[in-house]
């Protein structure tokens, strides 16, 4: 009896198969014409050049697998990024639709950190003060100095989100809210666990959670390595930390609870400002004199306060630091700006502070 094709087909296949043959011997009884599609291979990811400070990303490349679907079947579109909700420091609930990718940044502190989580290239906007890293100059401004800011510019940018500190009022937020902007207000922090918190939100904010993830951890190891070194240090230098000295018999400095109170303390040295009342007051000379520090560091030093200059005040010349010729002029911003370049605060103090130690 003949048998059908089909059934003849079956049988020549079953023993093929049963007498060891690859199956790359079977016929194909695929309809002519007809050809397998390849699953489509996924573009490779990028990411925003990170400012010099930021760690690199250690993502691996992605691969893909070979294709397991039907020739029929074809890749499907991807997913919607994840609304993202963060409650920010004035208690408001910000929402965004996924990461941010037009960004006005409203305060220095927060610019350092954008740039140093690798969202820099987000940035289409910042306040007049933010001057680091050295690209975001050529970014367009929209005011903040003196408080002042131009509403219209931001608007005309067309951000996603607007991210604001302490040095912006709540009555900015709310003004930038009715033009129907989203704007997200960070604290500033306490500490440097405060600093860390305000990365970990940013990141958030922004899809930059394992380079942020990456930085926090450089950043709590150099802080580690500082610690380190310094734990047999025995004395602990008396410092003075000029903010404003432009009236010599009274000048402005740090008191208790500032990053600059903390810093000194972590670097090994004493503020001659912990016994004053509020972060940052006016010190008589007398008390000064009192004090006696051992060194004088210039946080004034960019609006032209020299070593030489203090030493010609009248008074000043009884002062050790002066004596001694410890007075050296600081980088403000690496001290007073909340964000990632406090860890090069703290590096520069010690060094400064316990010479000894880091030679």
């Amino acid at each position: 009896m003949k048998l059908p094709s089909t059934l003849f087909t079956i049988l020549i296949t079953a023993s093929l198969l049963l007498s060891g043959c690859s199956a790359a011997t079977i016929p194909s009884t695929q309809a002519p014409g007809s050809t397998s599609l390849p699953e489509p291979a996924m573009p490779a990811a990028t990411s925003a050049a990170a400012a010099p400070t930021a760690v690199e990303s250690t993502l691996a490349p992605l691969t893909t697998s070979p294709a397991t679907t039907s020739p029929a079947a074809t890749s499907t579109a991807a997913m919607p990024a994840a609304a993202i909700t963060v409650t920010d420091g004035l208690g408001r609930t910000v929402t965004l639709s996924g990461p941010a990718k037009r960004i006005v940044s409203l305060a220095p502190s927060n610019t350092e950190i954008l740039f140093a989580i690798g969202a820099g290239a987000q940035v289409v906007g910042r306040d007049d003060v933010s001057d680091y890293p050295p690209e975001v100059k050529s970014l367009p401004t929209v005011g903040g100095n003196m408080g002042n800011l131009n509403l219209e510019q931001i608007t005309k940018l067309q951000p996603d989100l607007v991210i604001t500190a302490e040095i912006n009022s709540p009555e900015q937020v709310k003004s930038m809210e009715n033009l129907k902007l989203t704007v997200f207000y960070l604290n500033n922090p306490k500490d440097l666990n405060g600093l860390y918190t305000n990365l970990d939100i940013v990141a958030k904010l922004t899809g930059h959670e394992q380079q942020a993830a990456q930085l926090d951890d450089s950043l709590r190891q150099r802080v580690t390595a500082v610690q380190t070194a310094l734990q047999n240090v025995t004395s602990r230098p008396k410092v003075y930390y000029e903010i404003d000295g432009t009236d010599a018999s009274k000048p402005w400095t740090a008191g208790p609870g500032t990053f600059i109170d903390q810093l000194l303390t972590m670097a090994g040295g004493t503020n001659v400002g912990v016994g004053l009342s509020g972060g940052y007051a006016q010190m008589s000379l007398e008390e000064l004199l009192v004090q006696n520090p051992d060194i004088i560091l210039l946080g004034d030093a960019a609006y032209g306060t020299t070593p030489a200059l203090v030493a010609k005040r009248p008074g000043w010349d009884a002062i050790a630091a002066v004596k001694n010729g410890r007075i050296l002029p600081m980088d403000d911003n690496l001290v007073s700006r909340p964000g990632p370049r406090l860890i090069d605060g703290l590096e520069t103090l010690a060094k400064i502070i316990h010479p000894e130690v880091f030679k």
